[in-house]
C-alpha cells in the first residue's frame, strides 16, 4: 500500500447526501471504504429533513463495522472554505463529531488517505440508533424540512449507491415500502 495522504493534503468522506450533493468544489472524487464505522439511519433530523415536532431520519456513520462511499480530494486553497462550509452543513445540532479518519481508495491504487469524517455521536438526543424497522420508515415517512421530504434523501441516497454497485440492504427495505 501506498503512503497515506501528506497532512497537509485535505479529503473529505461522503457516505449519504455529501455523495451525491457535496456542495463544494473538489479536485478528485473516488468511491472509497471506511473501516470502523458503517452507514446507518440513526439520526433524527430536526432541521434539514425534519422538524422538532415532526423529526425525520438521515444516515450517519456509527461505530462498528465498514463503509463504502465517496472520497473528495480539495485543493488545499479551497480547504479552509470547505472544512467551513462542512461544519456548518453538517453541525447544525451537533448531532456529529468531527474526525479523520484512514479511506481506502477503491480506483486501483491501493491508497489510503486520511479523510475527513463525521460521526454520530451516540450520547446526542437526536440519536436514533435503536429504533424498530417500522418506527424508523414512519419517521422518514413524516419528515420535511429546509432541505426538502426526507423521502426525498432516502431515495436520492439509494439510487446514488446503486450506481456506485454498493448494496445496503437497510436502505433497500425502506425505499420498497416507501
Amino acid at each position: 500500500m501506498s503512503a497515506s495522504s501528506p497532512a497537509d493534503e485535505l479529503w473529505v468522506f461522503g457516505y449519504g447526501s455529501l455523495m451525491w450533493n457535496p456542495g463544494f468544489a473538489f479536485e478528485e472524487r473516488v468511491p472509497g471504504k471506511l473501516i470502523g464505522a458503517h452507514r446507518s439511519f440513526c439520526v433524527k433530523s430536526v432541521h434539514w429533513r425534519g422538524t422538532p415536532e415532526k423529526p425525520g431520519l438521515v444516515l450517519g456513520l456509527d461505530q462498528g463495522g465498514a463503509c463504502i462511499g465517496i472520497a473528495f480530494r480539495i485543493a488545499p486553497e479551497r480547504a479552509e472554505h470547505t472544512l467551513a462550509y462542512l461544519r456548518e452543513r453538517e453541525q447544525v445540532t451537533n448531532i456529529y463529531r468531527e474526525g479523520v479518519r484512514r479511506v481506502w481508495l477503491r480506483d486501483g491504487s491501493q491508497r489510503a488517505v486520511r479523510a475527513v469524517t463525521f460521526l454520530v455521536d451516540r450520547g446526542h438526543a437526536q440519536y436514533a440508533g435503536a429504533l424498530a424497522r417500522e418506527e424508523r420508515l414512519h419517521l422518514i415517512r413524516q419528515g420535511h424540512g429546509v432541505g426538502g421530504p426526507n423521502i426525498d434523501y432516502v431515495t436520492a441516497t439509494a439510487g446514488h449507491l446503486a450506481e456506485l454497485g454498493i448494496e445496503d440492504r437497510e436502505l433497500r427495505w425502506l425505499v420498497e415500502r416507501l
